[in-house]
């Protein structure tokens, strides 16, 4: 299916789509990096950062990094045998099982998530107004309201 919208494809709107390929690349190499220094990997980090915000199922977990499910059972069977996940089963349904971060799991994430400072650091830089009207854009751009 085509879109009916008309391509941009005038100088600062090519300038605009390099300067987010070029952040999306810096964010992903320090949070590789990140993930490297307590020994993970950078897809581990991202599940590990996703359970730290709620319990999920595997099936809900592949769903939000758009990956194969399989994929995610590797990764949090990896993170089960470091003492970062445990599977317990679904408070809404027991056959469901969900991965939720352990202590020493929540402590991990919250260290990986301190250490990115390359986002927070500029963005701290500008004030509260330019903040909001940024986060604005971006909802706007990923349609979310």
């Amino acid at each position: 299916m085509t879109s009916t919208r008309p391509r941009r494809t005038d100088a600062l709107t090519l300038e605009v789509v390099e300067l987010i390929g070029a952040v999306v690349a810096r964010y992903h190499q320090e949070y590789e990096e990140a993930a490297g220094r307590h020994g993970l990997t950078g897809a581990q980090a991202r599940v590990l950062g996703l359970l730290a915000l709620e319990p999920l199922p595997m099936r809900q977990i592949a769903q939000r990094l758009k990956c194969e499910p399989s994929n995610i059972t590797g990764i949090v069977d990896r993170l089960e045998g470091r003492g970062f996940v445990e599977r317990r089963p679904s408070p809404g349904d027991r056959r469901v099982k969900v991965a939720a971060p352990t202590p020493e799991g929540l402590q991990v994430a919250g260290s990986l998530r301190d250490s990115l400072d390359f986002a927070r650091e500029p963005l701290a830089g500008l004030s509260r107004e330019e903040r909001v009207v940024f986060r604005d854009m971006l909802r706007r751009m990923l349609g979310v309201d």
